[in-house]
């Protein structure tokens, strides 16, 4: 097979790679096309990471054929912000995808490594389409079932490819399961009562007008605070958060995304969502008047969510809080008339033992593990 690859520069090479999924998962039953449109505007000029990264998209083709055949895709991309936060020349890879040929994956492999080198990079991450806040991490284990909703998915010669290439484990993630069918210890009930008493007031994100806007300026607020010290991840503007809670604002189940406060001000909440990948799976990543008809009719048969994150100030975990949440966030996903019989609680980095720890106390248990890789550029 000859392999050519490409760095799109054309309207015509940028369908080829936003074609180039299709044909990788034409056969796999668990894979959840990506939204085409969602993808084409992550990598357009409009997008906010250009005032502060810069990116190359490449494809690999075969032209023996005549008309050439797609093989595969890959981003190189600097994110400025987190070379400064970290303070090394770290660079990215994301958005791959490859036909099962370790050729084909080398070759996308070595041009981004070649285009970052000349960007200056001494190390490579990924995949990390741009940073943590978008689609990242290999699934390694528990290719059985498909992603929920905002979650990776990929083939098994994924990660053995890049292992192949010489590629290190940089950090694991874990995705947890938990099934509604059996109540939560009594611990939890009372930890919700302790925060009650403590002057902790809880109540649904509001999801319609001003009020949604407040609570997001509020989320984004607390997200800043409590993350910004994640592993490989840098805070994002309020602009941008903004700009994705839009997207998500119809989507919301406020009986699954709790919120606690503390004298009027947000000081943790429960970030659950329907697991819309059900009915996505259904519209072939277009969301054309079709594609809305079916998702609207398919979303009928959602019954499971994902738990994004449980998020609490440090100096609220004493007055329980973090118990509180899981207990309104459950309690609002088994009540009558929900669809829900499990949760994913994911992603969890494996080292995040307090989340961890509180994951498994409550139930859940890890059925799907991912992972992110490096190499130095030498």
């Amino acid at each position: 097979m000859a392999v050519q690859i490409i760095p799109v520069t054309t309207a015509t090479e940028q369908e080829w790679f936003l074609d180039v999924p299709a044909v990788v998962y034409a056969n796999d039953p668990n894979w959840v096309p990506p939204i085409r449109s969602s993808i084409a505007k992550q990598l357009a000029p409009t997008n906010p990471f250009l005032q502060y990264g810069r990116l190359q998209q490449f494809v690999a083709v075969n032209r023996q054929q005549g008309n050439p055949s797609l093989l595969g895709r890959i981003v190189a991309a600097v994110n400025d912000r987190l070379i400064a936060r970290e303070g090394q020349k770290v660079g990215l890879f994301g958005y791959f995808e490859c036909v099962p040929d370790f050729a084909v994956a080398k070759a996308l492999l070595d041009a981004a490594c070649e285009w970052l080198r000349d960007q200056g990079m001494s190390t490579v991450r990924g995949p990390i389409d741009l940073s943590t806040h978008n689609n990242c991490l290999f699934l390694v284990d528990g290719f059985d079932s498909p992603p929920m909703m905002m979650m990776p998915y990929n083939p098994p010669h994924y990660p053995q490819f890049v292992e192949q290439d010489g590629w290190q484990k940089a950090k694991d993630a874990y995705a947890y399961n938990f099934p509604l069918d059996k109540p939560l210890s009594p611990e939890f009930e009372k930890g919700y009562r302790i925060a009650l008493k403590s002057g902790v007031t809880f109540r649904p994100l509001r999801t319609k007008g001003d009020g949604f806007e407040q609570d997001c300026i509020s989320l984004y607020n607390l997200f800043t605070k409590a993350f910004s010290n994640n592993w490989s991840s840098t805070p994002r503007t309020q602009e941008e958060f903004l700009e994705e809670a839009k997207d998500l604002q119809s989507l919301v189940d406020p009986d699954v995304f709790p919120i606690a406060e503390y004298n009027g001000e947000m000081i943790g909440f429960w970030m659950g969502l329907p697991d819309y990948n059900i009915a996505l799976k259904h519209i072939n990543g277009k969301l054309n008047w079709l594609g809305i008809l079916k998702f609207l009719w398919y979303r009928r048969q959602i019954d499971q969510g994902r738990v994004v994150a449980i998020c609490s100030l440090p100096e609220f975990r004493r007055k329980m809080v973090p118990l509180g949440l899981i207990y309104l966030g459950m309690q609002g996903g088994i009540q009558k008339g929900k669809p829900y019989k499990r949760a994913e609680l994911s992603w969890v980095y494996e080292d995040n033992y307090p989340s961890r720890k509180l994951i498994e106390a409550s139930g859940g248990t890890i059925y799907k593990t991912y992972r992110i890789y490096e190499k130095a550029l030498t």
